[in-house]
């Protein structure tokens, strides 16, 4: 692919490029060269007052409640390259939602905290590639999001009370190649999973594409271990059978035996993140890793190897443990999820988000 200012790594980062920088935030909306700092009015000015215009006068945003704001609005080509927020409140109550190009339906629907590895409503450091969350509560994401005729990104409260936004977006203006797709996230959740029913992180897509990440939320309802199912991925008429079956929920998120660094599997949970996969999170409700109850996350990243297909996908997950006598046991757990994906448009409307008492994290 010819270079276009898109995206860089060490490799490329010293060429030059046609491209235009530019970065919306509450401190210029609208992302124009040379508007930036300019508020007169803002969550700043009581802090600022002594100093005036250009002293961080609108760093932030209040979103009230059952509002939807737009943190930003760009026509023309380009793309997405860094997304900083830091939202206060619900985190799984405000609802991220990213629109490309004349679409009608979101590219993007997910509450934010999901959408950023941390779907428990709790911090947890992830060192990624494709998202970093750092102290405090700093998202950040680095997925390239082109798009060719307009971007729009807004972010919905369905919380009973205001929420208060910090957040800055680093896009590009340049042209954008013909090859290039166009970013997705989509997010799930069942609680509890029915007794033998396959969990589906995403399906009903159509179009020409690749799937490049999973982060899940996993919440424990049986005592013992929890990570025996599979992942399978049906792609291009796949029926009963995938093209793509993995050995186990541990493995397919890059680890192995239980996440247990003790070889008898008495030692507890270790966590861990990495560029390209994780098992970042585990919220503990008593002293054992095998007890009920317990909460993690674990995310995978697709970026030496995405997920290719043509026509369709499907993506599923067994939730399985172990029982007893050396069997499987099919779990009835609280699972959460978000799929991330780049195909081609128009994609196919996603399923209804859940309301707001099914998005809860009881």
């Amino acid at each position: 692919m010819t270079f276009n200012g898109l995206g860089m790594n060490l490799g490329n980062l010293s060429r030059l490029s046609s491209a235009k920088t530019r970065s919306i935030s509450p401190e210029n909306f609208t992302g124009e060269k040379g508007k930036g700092g300019m508020a007169t009015e803002g969550t700043g000015k009581r802090a600022s007052r002594d100093l005036g215009q250009g002293w961080k006068v609108s760093p932030s945003v209040k979103i009230e409640a059952g509002t939807t704001f737009t943190l930003a609005e760009i026509d023309g080509s380009g793309a997405i390259q860094q997304i900083w927020m830091t939202p206060t409140g619900n985190w799984r109550y405000s609802i991220l939602r990213i629109y490309w190009d004349d679409q009608e339906h979101p590219s993007v629907e997910c509450p934010v905290g999901d959408f950023f590895a941390c779907g428990w409503g709790e911090y947890a450091q992830v060192s990624s590639l494709a998202i970093g969350v750092n102290p405090g509560s700093a998202f950040n994401s680095y997925w390239e999001m082109p798009f060719r005729k307009k971007c729009r990104i807004t972010m919905t409260n369905i919380a009973e009370e205001d929420m208060i936004l910090y957040y800055q977006i680093n896009y590009v203006l340049t042209d954008v190649p013909e090859d290039c797709a166009y970013f997705h996230a989509q997010f799930r959740r069942t609680n509890p999973v029915k007794y033998k029913d396959v969990y589906t992180i995403l399906d009903g897509v159509e179009g020409r594409g690749h799937y490049v990440g999973t982060y899940v939320a996993w919440g424990s309802n049986n005592n013992g271990w929890w990570g025996e199912g599979e992942l399978k991925f049906f792609m291009d008429g796949d029926d009963e059978f995938p093209t793509i079956c993995g050995t186990g929920t541990e493995d397919y998120f890059c680890g192995s035996y239980n996440f247990d660094k003790s070889p008898t599997h008495d030692g507890g949970y270790t966590t861990f993140t990495s560029p390209y996969a994780g098992f970042h999170q585990v919220i503990r409700p008593n002293e054992s890793d095998y007890r009920s109850q317990l909460r993690m996350g674990m995310y995978r990243w697709h970026i030496p190897d995405p997920i290719r297909f043509e026509e369709d996908l499907r993506v599923t997950m067994q939730a399985l443990g172990w029982g007893y006598n050396g069997r499987y046991l099919p779990l009835q757990d609280d699972i959460a999820s978000v799929a991330y994906w780049y195909q081609t448009l128009p994609h196919a409307p996603f399923p209804a988000l859940p309301e707001r008492d099914f998005l809860m994290v009881i």
